[in-house]
């Protein structure tokens, strides 16, 4: 069986971070499946999801950390091309990647006590997200 649902969000822009733990486990609910898969899935470049404890300290080092690694000002190929100022955006969503898979047992997400799934918003102006969450099993 397969089940969809969506989780919209408002971003207020670069490194807003949204813990999306409730939504997702509210739809794996909602499902009916007991064992099986969930997968979730950022529509958009420049929006990342993945797991973290999400707590205030990590909410902060992440989005530093990929600051530090990829800065905004560098002279990337993205601007030449469309001088939006978003190049970094998508540089620091494609190393998170937009999509994260979490195995169901029991009709639970099957997560680690300090394991919470989150979205990151990459790009430097706000956005409508919607991030799909699709369920496979039985």
């Amino acid at each position: 069986m397969i089940y969809r649902d969506n989780i919209s969000l408002q971003t207020t822009g670069h490194r807003d971070i949204h813990d999306l733990t409730s939504e997702v486990s509210t739809i794996v609910d909602r499902s009916g499946i007991a064992q099986g898969l969930a997968h979730i899935f950022n529509i958009g470049s420049t929006g990342s999801i993945g797991t973290i404890e999400f707590e205030p300290g990590l909410q902060h080092d992440l989005p530093e950390i990929l600051d530090q690694l990829i800065p905004s000002g560098r002279h990337y190929g993205h601007e030449q091309a469309w001088h939006d100022g978003n190049a970094h955006s998508h540089l620091q969503a494609t190393i998170l990647g937009p999509s994260l898979t979490v195995p169901i047992e029991d009709g639970k997400l099957l997560l680690g006590t300090w394991q919470q799934i989150f979205h990151l918003e990459c790009d430097v102006r706000p956005r409508n997200r919607v991030v799909v969450v699709t369920i496979y099993g039985e």
